[in-house]
């Protein structure tokens, strides 16, 4: 069964899913923030075959999110980087790891926590904070239309 593509949908949640949704590209990405840059690492960490690694690859290099580089030790092989993008989803990881830590049935099993490299120390949980520094919950937000862009004006010389 063909999976329902949401891009050019209105909701910025379902057009995120579009291209980090399915659990593959999450962990490849999550693999490459942890330094993971070649072929073979991927592989090897996530026992995932050759075929849907490299659609996945291909995938998040098209998206944007990785990119390829020569290998940094000078052999032939390239290696795949993240993106500005790609950094860019690193607080979204920190949240699925900090929700799983809360909530899973057995929190115990989880084998490493997260800590600020610089100080040693666990990372806090993340909040929502509104402008003004209050802390959001789900009941404290709500969605507005966003207005249309404005069209530009042609100018003529």
């Amino acid at each position: 069964m063909k999976r329902t593509s949401f891009e050019g949908d209105a909701c910025p949640i379902a057009r995120a899913l579009d291209v980090i949704g399915d659990w593959w590209s999450l962990l490849i990405i999550r693999d490459a923030m942890l330094g993971g840059r070649r072929f073979g690492e991927f592989q090897k960490s996530l026992g995932l075959a050759k075929n849907i690694l490299t659609a996945r690859l291909r995938m998040l290099i098209e998206e944007g999110i990785l990119a390829t580089a020569p290998a940094s030790d000078g052999s032939a092989y390239q290696e795949y980087v993240l993106t500005e993008k790609g950094r860019g989803l690193f607080p979204v990881i920190v949240a699925l790891r900090q929700w799983t830590e809360t909530f899973d049935a057995h929190p115990e099993e989880i084998g490493t926590y997260l800590v600020d490299r610089e100080k040693g120390r666990p990372v806090r949980k993340l909040e929502l904070h509104a402008q003004d520094g209050r802390r959001l919950g789900v009941g404290d937000t709500v969605l507005k239309p966003r207005q249309p862009a404005k069209a530009k004006r042609r100018t003529t010389a």
